[in-house]
C-alpha cells in the first residue's frame, strides 16, 4: 500500500530548493486554500489509477514518445482530461481537485496532471512557461517534442510554435535563440508561482480582493522576493481597507524596487494614504 500523501507546510516552501518542492503536492496545497475540506488522498488515488491502468502497457513500449503517445491518449482521449474553452478563466481551472473531478482545467494544471502521471511511470516531462499557454516537453534524442496539454497533448512543430510566440515578442517571429529561450524548462516553483498569477489575475479581475491578496500572499511565500507579489498584496490590502498592511507593503515595494516601472504610481497610492491618516487625526 502507497504511504498517503503530505502536503507540505507554506511556511517551508521558501527555503525548499527546486529540486526538492514537490510540484504535484504543492499545487493541491494552493487548492486546499480554496477547498479546505479536500481529499488528498482521492486526488493522489485518482492519478495514480491513471498510472497504474497504463503501466503494463508503458512498460511493453520501447520509445519514450510512444509512451507518451499511450498515456496522452489514456489521459485526453479515454479519461476525457480537456482544456476548459468555454469558461477559460474560472477560477476551478486552477484548482487542481476541481481539475482531477471535473476533466477541466487551463494548460498549467492539466500539464500537472499529465506530468505527474508520466512521472509516476517512468517518464520524464518538463513543463515550459510558454508565453500565452503553458505547454510541456520531453526529452527526444538531441531534441525536444512540445505539446500542448490544453488541446489533448497535441504537438506542436517549431512554426506552430513561433507564431504562438510571435504576438509575445518584439519584432515578429523569433529566432532560433530566442525561441530556445522560450523552450527553457520551468522549475516547479515557477510553475506554482505562474498558476498563483493566474488566480490572482482572476480575482483581480472580479474584485474579489480577500482571495487576490491570500494569492499574492502565497506567492510571497514561494519567492520573498518577488516584487509584483509584494505590490498586489498591498493594493489589495489598500481596497480591502487594511491601511497599515498596505502602507507596510507599498513602502517595501518602493523602497527595494526604486526602479520599477510603476513605482511613481505606487508612491502616488502612499502619499494618499498619508492624506487620509492625517486627515483622520
Amino acid at each position: 500500500m502507497s504511504a498517503e500523501l503530505q502536503l507540505p507546510e507554506w511556511a517551508s516552501l521558501s527555503g525548499t530548493p527546486d529540486t526538492a518542492m514537490p510540484l504535484f503536492a504543492c499545487a493541491l496545497l494552493i487548492a486546499r486554500d480554496e477547498y479546505p475540506g479536500l481529499s488528498v488522498a482521492r486526488c493522489d488515488a485518482v492519478l495514480r489509477a491513471h498510472a497504474r491502468h497504463l503501466q503494463i502497457e508503458v512498460d511493453a513500449i520501447g520509445p519514450t514518445p510512444l509512451k507518451m503517445q499511450a498515456i496522452n491518449r489514456h489521459l485526453f482521449e479515454e479519461a476525457g482530461y480537456a482544456g476548459n474553452h468555454d469558461a477559460y478563466y474560472d477560477p476551478r481551472n486552477s484548482y487542481l481537485n476541481e481539475v482531477i473531478e471535473r476533466r477541466l482545467g487551463n494548460p498549467i494544471t492539466l500539464a500537472v496532471v499529465q506530468m505527474d502521471v508520466a512521472r509516476r511511470l517512468g517518464v520524464a516531462m518538463e513543463g515550459i512557461s510558454f508565453p500565452g499557454h503553458f505547454l510541456v516537453s520531453l526529452p527526444v534524442g538531441d531534441g525536444m517534442l512540445v505539446m500542448d496539454p490544453f488541446n489533448g497533448g497535441r504537438p506542436l512543430g517549431i512554426e506552430e510554435l513561433r507564431s504562438r510566440a510571435s504576438p509575445h515578442v518584439d519584432g515578429g517571429p523569433p529566432d532560433d535563440d530566442t525561441l530556445a529561450g522560450l523552450l527553457r524548462p520551468a522549475t516547479p516553483r515557477m510553475m506554482l508561482m505562474r498558476m498563483l498569477r493566474n488566480l490572482h489575475g482572476t480575482y483581480a479581475e472580479a474584485e474579489d480582493w480577500a482571495r487576490a491578496v491570500r494569492c499574492a500572499d502565497r506567492l510571497l511565500s514561494l519567492s520573498p522576493d518577488a516584487p509584483e507579489a509584494l505590490r498586489d498584496r498591498g493594493l489589495g490590502y489598500l481596497a480591502l481597507g487594511h491601511v497599515s498592511g498596505a502602507r507596510e507593503d507599498l513602502r517595501h515595494y518602493v523602497m527595494r524596487y526604486p526602479d520599477a516601472a510603476d513605482v511613481d504610481t505606487v508612491r502616488e497610492q502612499l502619499i494618499q494614504i498619508g492624506r487620509a491618516r492625517d486627515r483622520a487625526h
